[in-house]
């Protein structure tokens, strides 16, 4: 029995001396005894059968409070009862009522468990009360079964020695058994049967000698119910104990715990049958409804996500790896919307409503649709009867929203996005499967929602390494996965090295060395850009420092990309600031480059931001400037001091014959003109070839940077240039 933690009760008793902490148990344990004490057999007064609760009350506070939550002491706490004879089913039933009213009024949760959380936990704890109720009072009749069985075996034995005792004790026992007993033989033919067996199905027990055992079939009966009795009157076994339904006179149905053994004669050959029935129908019934409970959406009414997991396993577990299974993702478009703008309440009344309509379609017995939570759905649907049966549900969930939904005079309009995937039993996991098909669903929502997806393997692949990346970033930064490598930006007029742009690389411990193209969008989204951008920002003005200190006055400056989120990080000029002191760089020898997209939208504290930043002397880049939104009133609202023109207007002006774009060239002279005209420099990036060196050099663009000059390497590469000087590009060479 696993330990159970004391909680606050325990504690708050243990630190007062009256025992007011105590009072809340004690007036629960005083309902609960005043309820059952009717039903009990027990020799105990109520006062004395409260006492006896008293310690079961804490018991099952102290379950509530545990942590974490366990509720398998529950299953001992019911055993208890039915160990101090509380038997009877109403024990169970009031007893469940009575926790589901006052334990959590004389037990409050704690102010960091929720309302939700701590009825889930209070449901729980019930259903395992009931099941220990149940195991408990199942092997009290059983062992009382036994005791029949046995007993009755003796009496056929002793029948020939003292027949007339041994039928009184006989009929005394059949007769005031507590459970239904009844005899046939090999052929079925029943013999007798008890009052309480008789009480049971509601009739006499005249009606039962005329009848076969093979009338009393259920359609839920498992086939191997009627294997094993078979196998019982072949004399292939002794006995077999079931849990199994029966149909009354009046039609409805009894569940019946029912032990059959076999009767041999003293040669050992089958003879007759005995059948002991005990009635478990209410608690067959509050187990049927605590598990709804714990397998169905409380709003909705749909299957919830656990039961929605039961049935794939159920599936996947067959053995049978060529079922073919097909799965719908759903997830509503708009409903954010209208929780936001109606409310709550209006949100739960739309949620029914699509769950209404999403259940009407439905088709077939093989078809589930259940809520994962929130606003997403699942649909399962087990061993198709035709190819096109998974895609015209998904296809019939779209149309079933194609009409508005009507709260309290409103219309109001959702959609669904569904990723669809179908595969076998032996292709994937259960949880892959789900994981597909939810990557798929939100390739659905990024393609603008109200549509279909069907799985794509390719896709698949791509979003789960893209995941993988995302997750793997914190702890590749925490252990120094990233390093920078360097790209000089050559003065184009005499070929010096002016500065060098820190470009950061990963090194990945299985996939290698990774470019930014495939990290930093995804560190930008997942807000780890802004250390790593900070962390990029500090290495490369250490290693600006480092040239000054090697170079003296040939040291290039520094150039750092700046994100979106830094730009627009409230910390941004203090931590630059920090950083250039622990540095010791002066601040002219960093330029910080921004793209427009960082600026779009920017509030006037950002771009104030910027402002305190050039004014302590650090130089401000415009990065891909003509490729974007290219608002003019930046530049005149920032202090930039250079426009970086982008790669793409120059790549047609690779070879001498390459006719390419003409106006490109027109293009990159108007920025030029441009941006001379405002007083700024001009960088122009991807320069491939000496032809590209030489047009951007008439059009006067003052620096340059790409591969003719130098691929992106380790700091001592800038070294070598810096020290080898203009002669460095005579000739058209290229690094």
């Amino acid at each position: 029995m696993s330990q159970v933690p004391p909680g606050p009760w325990a504690a708050s008793a243990a630190r007062t001396d009256d025992g007011s902490a105590d009072d809340g148990i004690r007036r629960f344990a005083a309902i609960w005894s005043r309820v059952i004490d009717p039903y009990t057999a027990t020799s105990m007064t109520r006062a004395e059968l409260e006492e006896h609760l008293l310690p079961l009350t804490r018991r099952l506070a102290a379950i509530l409070e545990s942590v974490p939550f366990d509720v398998r002491p529950a299953k001992d706490i019911g055993r208890a009862m039915v160990q101090a004879h509380c038997t009877d089913p109403q024990v169970l039933s009031q007893s469940l009522t009575v926790i589901d009213a006052y334990l959590l009024l004389y037990r409050p949760p704690a102010e960091s468990l929720p309302p939700e959380a701590a009825r889930g936990h209070l449901a729980r704890l019930q259903h395992a009360f009931a099941a220990g109720f149940a195991e408990a009072l199942r092997d009290r009749t059983l062992a009382e079964q036994e005791a029949i069985a046995h007993a009755s075996l003796a009496a056929q034995a002793r029948a020939e020695r003292a027949l007339h005792a041994s039928e009184a004790r006989f009929r005394a026992l059949f007769e005031g058994a507590a459970i239904g007993i009844g005899i046939s033989d090999l052929e079925g033919n029943i013999l007798d049967v008890n009052e309480t067996l008789a009480r049971m199905f509601g009739g006499r027990v005249e009606e039962f000698r005329t009848r076969n055992v093979n009338e009393f079939m259920h359609p839920d009966d498992a086939p191997h119910v009627w294997k094993q009795y078979r196998e019982l009157i072949r004399g292939e076994r002794d006995h077999y104990r079931f849990e199994k339904p029966y149909f009354t006179h009046n039609g409805s149905a009894v569940w019946t715990n029912l032990t059959v053994s076999l009767i041999r004669d003293q040669n050992g050959t089958p003879q007759y049958q005995v059948a002991m029935m005990e009635d478990i129908t209410e608690r067959k019934l509050l187990t049927d409804r605590l598990r709804y409970q714990a397998t169905h959406d409380p709003l909705t009414g749909l299957g919830n996500r656990a039961l929605f997991f039961e049935r794939l396993a159920e599936a996947f577990d067959s053995g049978d790896e060529s079922t073919r299974l097909g799965l719908c993702y759903l997830d509503l478009d708009g409903f954010k919307a209208v929780n936001d703008s109606l409310g709550h309440e209006a949100g739960d009344r739309l949620l029914v409503a699509v769950a209404e309509r999403f259940t009407g379609c439905l088709t077939g017995r093989n078809q589930l649709v259940a809520r994962m939570g929130g606003d997403e759905f699942v649909a399962l649907v087990v061993d198709p009867d035709c190819p096109e049966e998974v895609a015209g549900l998904a296809r019939r969930f779209l149309a079933a929203l194609d009409a508005p939904v009507r709260i309290d005079g409103r219309e109001l309009s959702v959609t669904v996005s569904i990723g669809l995937l179908e595969c076998t039993a032996a292709s994937m996991k259960a949880a892959q499967m789900v994981q597909a098909a939810d990557i798929t669903l939100y390739r659905a929502k990024a393609q603008g929602g109200n549509r279909l997806a069907v799985f794509d393997a390719e896709a698949n692949a791509r979003e789960i390494t893209r995941y993988g990346l995302t997750t793997r970033l914190p702890a590749a930064l925490e252990e120094g996965e990233f390093f920078l490598e360097y790209q000089p930006l050559v003065a184009l007029g005499d070929g010096r090295v002016m500065g060098a742009e820190a470009l950061v690389r990963w090194r990945h411990p299985q996939q290698g060395v990774l470019g930014p193209d495939r990290f930093v969008a995804l560190a930008e989204q997942t807000g780890l850009i802004v250390p790593l951008g900070y962390w990029v920002l500090e290495q490369a003005c250490r290693q600006a420092r480092a040239w000054q200190l090697e170079l003296e006055q040939g040291a290039p400056r520094i150039n750092v990309n700046l994100s979106v989120r830094q730009a627009r990080n409230p910390g941004l000029v203090n931590d630059v600031a920090r950083i250039l002191k622990e540095t010791e760089l002066d601040a002219s020898s960093l330029h910080l480059e921004i793209t427009e997209s960082a600026l779009i939208g920017a509030e006037d504290q950002a771009l104030d931001a910027l402002r305190e930043l050039t004014d302590m002397g650090i130089g401000l880049a415009l990065d891909d400037f003509g490729t974007g939104y290219s608002n003019l009133s930046y530049l005149r609202r920032i202090p930039v001091h250079t426009l970086k023109i982008d790669r793409s207007f120059i790549s047609g002006l690779q070879h001498p014959d390459a006719p390419g774009n003409p106006r490109d060239e027109k293009i990159v002279a108007g920025l030029v003109s441009l941006a001379h005209t405002l007083d700024l420099a001009v960088t122009v990036e991807g320069v491939e070839t000496e032809l590209q060196a030489e047009r951007m050099r008439a059009l006067q663009c003052e620096t340059a940077q790409g591969w003719y000059f130098a691929r992106p390497g380790p700091p001592d590469r800038i070294t070598a240039l810096c020290a080898a000087g203009a002669d460095r590009w005579t000739g058209g060479a290229c690094a």
